[in-house]
């Protein structure tokens, strides 16, 4: 039974609500078109992920967790001591754009050329950075590679630590490299203070950009509804089944109908299954499920993602306390002074784009991103669903982070029931080189940290601990890497066989069906992902509208 005022028919149905699936959706009904919106997650309309601070409760509590996240894990993975990793994905309006953490990075322009260089046209640097300023307001205004005015906007942390400043200036003198102003522009090497697609105390995910405040009104956004399958009709997408899973639908299912085309937009991971629950994958990895073949594409192959490994040191620059008490202060702090505390802002404060040894072959571009997070963190790692607690001090954490893995993964269904969580398989450092390069980062970053830049307020490094080096430190990084939940890949945009989808996003072999998220991207961009998937949202909604 059909939830009370649901359409179910449109031009156009969006699977997913996400940072593309918002943002193509918000564009295509700009236009006049009629689309409806498929969220399998509840409203964003809350505290929790309004408030940008709130990311970190979002993360560490597995009770409030559980409210927004699908609560997937990976396979065991045999090349980190066979560790079941979490996989964060939002379960709410905004998708995962709703709970992340705010790090703005476009990637490197050499990423799009390298995809557009590959095959597929205008996917290069220049066309994808009219779509980036498209979907910007900057503060910094509007210049040859920035946008003002568009539906996300971007900021810098007005009340950064002073142990973050001090960050720059010891990575400048550590490397050689520049303070940059803005790493989003024509150049991303160097160090910078963090840029945040948050605001006036409020976090813009692409559902509060180009859903709530864009609001055309021949947009219309479904919650708590589950995409169960897209419905193919002699090769041609008409529409998709889902179940409504409101307390008050009943748990009854419908049929959606697209007058023009059906448009996935779940992410890696479900976009992926939902292909496959359809009838478009690998066809004898179907058959072994008991479903029918509409299409023999590689569905759920070259998964890869990225990782980091977390040092923490005590620094007395550093006032933020990873404690319930002190978070419970800030949130009353914030409530009544909104845009005033650390709540008002991302976790992190400064990025660091560096090229490493083995930059020559990622086409010679920062291969090493650092997370600078002026606050303890979680040691060893975060793998069990508990409550982990941090180490009390004040304290700088800098997330090492891997942002052009040579490893790659597979995603599968576990069976052809639509609920039943696929069998998620990064292959995390399957390729030597990955650790190489996790090794040298975390080695860098002690070398950073003992600058003088700091002034003395460094005290020890609580983790993993300054006598961990050598093959010690390889061994600990097994334990201690961590996803940094930014996986794409399984749908890849190419002219090849190995494509699921061709330039223009669409489905080979099935007419009025597309896939429009970062499970596109044939490589991952050199950077956080949010800021990409929302481009590709952009891209994709002028692909459609100018009829490609």
């Amino acid at each position: 039974m059909a939830k009370k005022n649901h359409s179910n028919e449109a031009d156009y149905v969006v699977v997913g609500s996400g940072s593309s699936g918002a943002a193509i959706a918000g564009r295509l009904a700009e236009s006049g078109a009629s689309v409806i919106v498929l969220e399998a997650g509840k409203t964003d309309n809350k505290f929790l992920t309004k408030k940008p601070g709130m990311i970190g409760p979002m993360h560490s509590v597995p009770q409030i967790k559980a409210l927004n996240d699908w609560g997937y894990y990976s396979v065991p993975q045999k090349h980190i001591l066979d560790r079941k990793m979490p996989v964060p994905r939002g379960k709410v309006v905004g998708g995962s754009s709703s709970v992340n953490g705010m790090v703005y990075v476009r990637g490197n322009r050499a990423n799009f050329d390298s995809w557009a260089a590959e095959g597929n046209a205008g996917w290069d640097a220049d066309s994808v950075n009219a779509a980036y300023k498209r979907m910007e307001d900057f503060e910094d205004g509007e210049n040859a590679f920035r946008g003002a005015g568009g539906p996300i906007k971007i900021t810098r942390n007005k009340i950064p630590q002073e142990g973050s400043l001090q960050f720059l200036q010891a990575t400048a003198d550590a490397t050689g490299c520049q303070i940059l102003d803005d790493y989003n522009g024509e150049s991303q090497e160097g160090v910078s203070r963090m840029q945040q697609n948050a605001a006036d105390g409020l976090r813009y995910s692409a559902s509060r950009g180009y859903i709530h405040h864009l609001a055309p009104p021949s947009l219309e956004l479904q919650s708590e509804v589950l995409v169960t399958k897209v419905i193919i009709e002699n090769g041609r997408a008409t529409g998709v089944e889902v179940t409504d899973t409101g307390k008050k639908s009943g748990g009854g299912t419908r049929t959606i109908r697209a007058g023009k085309e059906v448009i996935l937009a779940a992410g890696f991971v479900g976009s992926a299954q939902i292909l496959m629950l359809s009838g478009v994958g690998h066809a004898q990895h179907l058959k072994d499920q008991g479903i029918s073949v509409h299409a023999d594409l590689p569905v759920g192959d070259n998964l890869h993602d990225h990782m980091f490994h977390a040092l923490t040191f005590q620094a007395t620059s550093s006032t933020n306390k990873g404690t319930a008490p002190y978070f419970a202060k800030g949130t009353m702090k914030e409530i009544l002074r909104p845009g005033s505390t650390f709540m008002a802002n991302s976790v992190f404060e400064v990025l660091a784009f560096l090229k490493t040894s083995q930059a020559a072959s990622s086409g010679n571009v920062p291969d090493l991103q650092l997370h600078l997070l002026p606050w303890s963190y979680v040691s060893p790692n975060q793998d069990e669903p508990i409550r982990h607690d941090v180490d009390p001090h004040p304290a700088l954490t800098v997330l090492t982070t891997l942002i052009y893995p040579k490893s790659r993964g597979t995603l599968r269904l576990a069976s052809a029931d639509p609920t039943a969580t696929p069998l998620i398989d990064f292959n995390y450092l399957a390729d030597p080189a990955d650790l190489d390069l996790l090794t040298e980062g975390s080695e860098l970053v002690r070398e950073i940290f003992s600058g003088t830049a700091f002034k003395g307020s460094i005290k020890t490094e609580l983790h993993p601990g300054k006598a961990v080096r050598g093959q010690d430190l390889r061994d600990a990084i097994l334990n201690r890497a961590t996803s940094v939940y930014h996986g794409v890949g399984t749908c890849r945009m190419g002219i090849d066989e190995l494509a699921v989808v061709d330039p223009q996003l669409r489905v080979r072999g099935i007419e009025g069906l597309r896939v429009c998220d970062a499970s596109i991207m044939p490589s991952i961009t050199g950077g956080n992902t949010n800021a990409p998937a929302i481009m590709i949202g952009e891209m994709g909604a002028q692909l459609v509208l100018n009829g490609k």
